[in-house]
């Protein structure tokens, strides 16, 4: 099965939307899992009367340990090297796939298990591992979904969203040695667990992500809902962790603090099926575990987030409830943005890793309704940063020259309020005359949007002249 035509292969982030809006089943295939993400965190929030208390928490905890980072990072590899873990650094994507893999060949690793990691995918380490020749195996259900699709994922707690069960239920069929017994649920689960349970078994080295790394204690922690991450750091003997340096917490309780926060907006639930904490290779006495546990933290452009005034992304803990609410993102997807992380914070995150001359148009796309930052669990000020790299683009002059004139134009307008007055009569006139029934299904200048859905035909006054009408009409 090929990638959609709304995968990154299409150039501009213009024309890959223009392509997921053409696609019906991807808008239902977004809207069967959005909508049930955010019913369930609604009644997961409501739920919990200490929601917002603990919100305030998560975000102080998060902003002393980014003003304190270089503290918690000696106390984090101290404690961590006491364990029996191999602690290393690397300031760019590139050096932390050759410090993967260079361990996978230290170790003469045939095949490596993997379970799903947002830095993985940021660095590049699925793309990395096939060049070197490893033999990778996706283990998380979804993101096996996609390698066989050989797909990109499309949410960062969904990754198969954009495909329907019908299609998956084919892939299954074409890559899975053993007959699938149906199409239901059920059915494709217990496929891919009986075709993944040999390579959990006979993996050489199998490589996680990591939720929160506790410093005082070294331990790293994974939060799954399906057993894999277990399977692929347990059974392998090398273990290795790839993780973002700003995933540090100080201690056991603040984990908890934003893993109530985590799980809640991520899920809907109040805890994951399976929170685990890995600390150290086995030990003697241990009935299992790696003989080697290796800890690689990534920086790749977070301490230059701190210089460019957007330390706090960094608190972000990777929930997905900002794109689960985003309006751009439930009529797109994923695959939209370009980027690894779609949605607002991706928004964010993709300028500062992919530079914003090439995804400028990321920011300018969102509509600053503020939804996103409302259902934050840490408060993450995303419209602000987005108007910010907006501000920036403009500054560096990377806007076409023919949409600075137009708002040139505008603003020229806007300063004469007589003639801004006018222009706006006119034009609400003269869009009512396309309407039929109430809507416009087409509009001059505004192919855009009427393309694929109709535009809502104007009030027959502007919101001034309602206005000063409404002012006559009431005494003084």
């Amino acid at each position: 099965m090929s990638a959609p035509a709304h995968a990154a292969s299409v150039d501009s982030f213009k024309a890959r939307a223009d392509a997921a809006l053409a696609d019906p089943n991807l808008k239902i295939a977004i809207d069967r899992t959005t909508r049930t993400a955010r019913q369930k965190r609604e009644a997961a929030v409501a739920d919990w009367p200490g929601f917002a208390k603990a919100r305030d928490l998560g975000r102080r905890i998060k902003d002393h340990v980014i003003e304190n980072l270089d503290h918690y990072l000696i106390e984090f590899e101290r404690n961590a090297r006491a364990s029996g873990a191999v602690v290393h650094y690397a300031a760019t994507a590139d050096e932390a796939c050759r410090i993967v893999i260079g361990i996978c060949r230290d170790a003469k690793a045939q095949t490596v298990t993997r379970s799903k990691s947002m830095l993985g995918e940021e660095i590049g380490l699925p793309h990395a591992m096939d060049e070197a020749g490893l033999t990778r195996v996706e283990t998380d259900l979804a993101e096996h979904i996609v390698q066989l699709a050989h797909d990109r994922p499309s949410h960062i707690i969904w990754p198969a969203l954009h495909h329907k069960r019908e299609d998956i239920a084919a892939l299954f069929r074409e890559h899975h040695h053993m007959p699938l017994n149906g199409d239901d649920v059920g059915s494709m689960v217990e496929s891919a667990r009986r075709e993944l349970r040999g390579s959990f078994l006979g993996a050489d080295v199998g490589i996680s992500g990591a939720n929160f790394l506790i410093a005082d204690s070294g331990a790293v922690c994974t939060v799954t809902n399906e057993g894999n991450a277990e399977l692929t750091t347990t059974i392998p003997r090398v273990h290795i962790v790839t993780a973002g340096i700003e995933k540090l917490v100080p201690s056991l309780s603040h984990a908890f603090v934003l893993l109530r926060l985590l799980v809640r907006s991520a899920t809907g639930a109040d805890i994951t099926q399976y929170t685990t904490f890995h600390c150290g290779p086995k030990q003697s006495g241990d009935l299992d575990g790696p003989r080697e546990f290796h800890i690689v933290l990534v920086d790749n452009g977070r301490t230059r987030m701190l210089a460019q005034g957007l330390a706090a992304m960094l608190r972000c803990v990777r929930c997905g409830a900002c794109m689960n609410h985003c309006v751009v993102y439930n009529e797109i997807g994923g695959h939209a943005y370009g980027g690894v992380y779609p949605g607002p914070m991706g928004s964010v995150l993709t300028p500062v890793l992919d530079g914003l001359a090439k995804s400028r148009d990321l920011p300018n796309a969102c509509t600053l309704n503020g939804r996103c930052q409302e259902v934050c669990p840490v408060d993450i000020p995303l419209p602000t940063m987005l108007r910010g790299w907006r501000e920036k683009s403009w500054a560096e002059g990377l806007e076409p020259k023919t949409q600075r004139s137009f708002l040139g134009l505008w603003a020229f307008a806007a300063t004469y309020p007589f003639l801004y007055r006018i222009g706006t009569r006119l034009a609400i006139r003269a869009i009512r005359l396309f309407a039929k029934e109430g809507w416009i299904s087409k509009l001059p200048l505004a192919s855009g949007w009427t393309r694929y859905r109709d535009f809502p035909k104007p009030p027959a006054r502007s919101f001034f002249e309602d206005y000063r009408a409404h002012n006559r009409k009431t005494p003084s």
